[in-house]
């Protein structure tokens, strides 16, 4: 992930992304230079237009967000009916309870 950053910071500050860019910016970070995946992402982004590349994932945000959210929430409703069905099983236990003590009472 910090390989991705230094080359958006890179971006950001109108510098070319290149091998040599990236792994100044990721070692002036105090981080371990992998040169190997510094190599892969400097080919992977050749040619890319990085600001289309951004616009484009700006925009799936929103939607990605709110079916991330929508998911996330269906289960916490499930567990809400199933508390509210428990409580009501335990409040018809406790009423009927209390007829059968009227009985022996």
């Amino acid at each position: 992930m910090e390989y991705i950053y230094a080359a958006l910071l890179l971006h950001k500050a109108g510098k070319e992304i290149t091998e040599e860019n990236v792994s100044a910016v990721v070692s002036a970070a105090g981080l371990e230079v992998d040169t190997v995946r510094i190599k892969a992402l400097a080919a992977a982004l050749d040619g890319v237009d990085i600001d289309e590349a951004i616009s484009k994932s700006v925009v799936a945000a929103p939607t990605t967000a709110a079916t991330t959210v929508a998911q996330a929430e269906a289960p916490l409703e499930e567990v809400k009916e199933e508390k509210k069905e428990e409580a009501e099983e335990e409040k018809a236990e406790e009423s009927g309870m209390e007829g059968l003590g009227a009985l022996f009472g």
